[in-house]
């Protein structure tokens, strides 16, 4: 499942995993103009981790997926 939010510099889009256990934490993704960033929480250490890709990166993950 996810949702989608219009903020007013970027988009938000929360991936929340469903199904069979385990699951997994939810996933955050800010689009904004100039770069994608994706946001998790990791449950070992209690802290929230974040990757920050350019708008070439996104291009190249969407072209290798």
């Amino acid at each position: 499942m996810f949702s989608i939010e219009h903020e007013f510099d970027s988009t938000v889009v929360t991936l929340v995993d469903e199904g069979a256990t385990p699951l997994q934490e939810d996933v955050v993704i800010n689009a904004f103009e100039e770069c994608v960033t994706i946001e998790q929480l990791d449950p070992r250490t209690d802290r929230v981790q974040k990757i920050t890709l350019s708008v070439a990166q996104l291009r190249d993950l969407g072209a290798a997926l």
